[in-house]
């Protein structure tokens, strides 16, 4: 994969923060290295990226990653995915995200979501920690076990003040040292190094795994400008898949039970083998949709066309033009006044993305970087630039959406308007409404609504201590504050007296400063004895999936492996069912790597008998 350097950037500064992108499909990390953003890559890994998946066993220690998307069909109601989308949400929020999630999610009466297994209950900042650890902890180790506390973490450019300030505490739970909250278009504008460009418009068009962002942005002299955001945080790879699940389902409705139908077991192979299914598309012309269920007796193989998925998804699609449409339109351009364009996530692969994107812009976009991964990259940039690097590269985010104050009578009077650029500051001028008045109550709002109940409340405060006098005459100063992150606090004065009030404003649906440091500490003190259940459990995990699979292949080919191979095989099958009861990381180790040293023959066994498979009736030139 090449990148392009950004020469404006200094060097010679060693890596002192890391980029994430906290991603909903897929998370990862980059860092500055040799003069250029870098994605860690674990050694004999092809890809830096951890799937946000968290298994949540009824015993043992939690599970991140891989190994835990491995075991999502053998334990859906337990295994967590798409947890992006809840974070900093409400039930109401997401009720529709709800129903295609197999684990169940409650909200308690503090408005914050939980998510329960086997007794327990998670938060989404708690368990977007678990996945910001995991892959803090593989980038750290793949720099030699350096220690990188300091970070900057991407977000949908539409996600809320509530959103951006869970996924700060869910950084805190991690551990990690936050140095700036971004947005992803906007990172992987800097991953692309088109500040090097004479200047300027440029849009970024973000399809990621749950939300789509676009963001028209100017540079000029080295300088980024976001000139207007838009988006759906609730439009992604996910939905492209769903329309895959639909046809599964379809064709199971008149060969199932209902019972059977609504397995959460079902839905989430399904979803699995539509993803599969949807990746394959975006190289062929014609890929196979297989999904087997051993348990339900469940089998299903269809062959589907790239038109006929592009059927099935270009509502989605045309959503996503809509954006771009109203985003060009806030920026007051038009699609022609666009120089370049950007594409990231994934499911910019899906050729038919590409191909209305291009005809939208006029332009063919930039796909020259792995869309999931410019990002992370750009991200790193950003953490070099605070951490020492050059400051000939200034970065200008704006507020996806106005904030304001709730009025008598429930209208919103907007203190800073949408696309403001941040940080940003604004007052306006507020009196009371009833004669000899001594307080006020302010209702913080965020939204494009004229009216409060139709905008999200961002927290609530009172002023005190206002002299009586008629209604009318009290002058009270409100000041609305937004830092470089995105985060916002709000200040009343009155100006006569100079008593004043503020909040600093917390998620509605969020976590408190005291669960925060209650966590924080926890985790503090259960940190050593955490490490070595997490590694124990992720060991024992690993182990199970290679014994499900050695004792799966060898049943059809033990007669074609010699007789001291398939001793060693079964001793070594014999040692890691021992060793599954143990909760010692060296023996859990041991066995798993006697394991996977037996299973080496037939491993080149299997690869043998499918190369040929693939290979037969083929002439050389075929091949």
């Amino acid at each position: 994969m090449g990148y392009i350097e950004l020469t404006v950037l200094n060097n010679n500064v060693s890596p002192l923060a890391m980029g994430i992108d906290l991603g909903t499909t897929n998370s990862l990390a980059a860092v500055w290295k040799d003069g250029r953003p870098l994605v860690i890559k674990p050694e004999g890994h092809s890809s830096g990226s951890v799937p946000s998946v968290i298994l949540l066993p009824e015993q043992g220690e939690n599970t991140v990653g891989h190994a835990a998307r491995a075991q999502a069909i053998v334990d859906p109601r337990n295994t967590i995915f798409s947890i992006k989308r809840l974070l900093g949400r409400g039930l109401e929020d997401v009720r529709e995200d709800l129903k295609s999630l197999p684990f169940p999610v409650v909200e308690d009466a503090a408005g914050v979501l939980r998510i329960q297994a086997h007794g327990k209950e998670y938060t989404p900042e708690e368990l977007s920690a678990m996945i910001l650890m995991r892959v803090h902890s593989l980038c750290c180790r793949s720099m030699g076990g350096a220690e990188i506390q300091k970070a900057v973490i991407t977000v949908p450019a539409y996600f809320d003040d509530t959103q951006r300030q869970a996924t700060r505490d869910a950084a805190r739970l991690a551990g990690l040292d936050v140095l700036r909250i971004i947005n992803e278009p906007t990172a992987a504008s800097l991953a692309y190094g088109l500040d090097q460009n004479a200047g300027g418009n440029i849009a970024v068009y973000d399809l990621g795994g749950g939300t789509f962002d676009i963001s028209i942005l100017s540079i000029e002299d080295g300088v980024f400008r976001v000139l207007a955001t838009g988006g759906d945080t609730r439009l992604g790879g996910d939905d492209f898949d769903r329309t895959l699940v639909d046809l599964v389902l379809d064709e199971l409705k008149d060969k199932l039970p209902r019972e059977e139908l609504e397995d959460p077991a079902l839905h989430l192979a399904a979803r699995l083998a539509a993803e599969k299914c949807k990746c394959e598309l975006s190289e062929h012309p014609e890929a196979e949709l297989h999904l087997t269920l051993p348990q339900s007796g469940a089998h299903l193989r269809l062959q589907v066309t790239r038109e006929e998925f592009q059927e099935r998804v270009a509502a989605l699609i045309e959503r996503t033009l809509q954006g771009c449409r109203r985003a060009v339109s806030d920026a007051g351009l038009e699609p022609s006044d666009i120089a370049e364009v950007v594409m990231v996530g994934g499911s910019t692969r899906i050729p038919a993305v590409r191909d209305a994107v291009a005809a939208f812009f006029g332009r063919l976009p930039h796909t020259e970087l792995n869309p999931d991964e410019v990002v992370a990259l750009g991200a790193a940039v950003q953490a070099h630039i605070l951490t020492g690097g050059s400051r000939d590269l200034l970065l200008m985010d704006v507020t996806p959406l106005a904030l304001g104050l709730e009025t008598m009578g429930g209208a919103v009077a907007k203190v800073i308007a949408r696309n403001s650029t941040v940080p940003c500051q604004a007052t306006e001028g507020f009196t009371t409404y009833a004669d000899n008045q001594t307080g006020l109550d302010f209702n913080i709002v965020q939204g494009e609504r004229e009216l409060a109940e139709d905008c999200r409340s961002l927290g609530k405060f009172k002023l005190t201590g206002i002299p009586p006098m008629p209604a009318g005459m009290a002058r009270i100063a409100v000041r609305f504050h937004v830092d470089a992150d995105g985060l916002l606090k709000v200040t009343a004065r009155e100006e006569s007296t100079g008593v004043m009030a503020s909040i600093d404003v917390e998620p509605k649906h969020g976590l408190t400063d005291n669960q925060v440091e209650t966590m924080l500490k926890e985790s503090l003190i259960y940190a050593r004895e955490d490490f070595e259940k997490s590694r124990s459990a992720g060991l024992k995990t690993e182990i199970g999936g290679m014994l499900l699979a050695t004792k799966k292949s060898l049943a059809g080919v033990r007669d074609l492996l010699d007789r001291e191979t398939c001793l060693d095989i079964d001793e070594a099958i014999e040692a890691a069912n021992k060793a599954l009861s143990s909760s010692d990381g060296k023996v859990l180790q041991a066995a798993r790597d006697g394991l996977e040293q037996a299973t080496g023959p037939l491993a080149a066994l299997l690869m043998d008998r499918v190369a040929r498979s693939a290979l037969a009736g083929k002439r050389l030139d075929e091949v």
